[in-house]
């Protein structure tokens, strides 16, 4: 079965943790070993795993992605005026691989899975795949 999670930013860019919506999927199908992915389907959004203790890592890592690819940057050709957001979502990528051991996720205790928006704000979607 896949999951569909369904999501709103509010803002440009910015990070959203969905560690939690993943888990209640992960303890509604009782998955003891196994994997789960996270996967996006948007071209100007990214999945990651880092760190969920510091809401300024956040911070910086959007800024950091910022001076790596303005959003103003001369040159750039797309009609839309986002490749910024491509760029962006390329350098994360689209999903991300968990795995599963003991019916938990195997995470490191700072870390969490963040659905990042590049483009917004927008509804979103992302799906969760458990191989059991």
């Amino acid at each position: 079965m896949i999951h569909e999670i369904s999501l709103q930013s509010k803002k440009r860019e910015e990070m959203i943790d969905i560690t939690a919506l993943v888990e209640k999927l992960l303890i509604q199908e009782n998955a003891q070993e196994g994997l789960l992915v996270v996967y996006n389907t948007h071209t100007t959004a990214g999945i990651t795993i880092n760190e969920n203790a510091d809401p300024d890592v956040q911070r910086d890592i959007l800024q950091r992605l910022g001076e790596i690819f303005p959003w103003d940057k001369a040159g750039d050709r797309h009609f839309e005026g986002n490749s910024a957001a491509h760029l962006k979502a390329s350098t994360l990528g689209a999903s991300q691989t968990v795995l599963i051991q003991n019916g938990k996720m195997l995470l490191g205790c700072w870390q969490g899975i963040y659905f990042c928006e590049f483009d917004g704000p927008r509804t979103r979607t992302c799906y969760v795949k458990i191989l059991k």
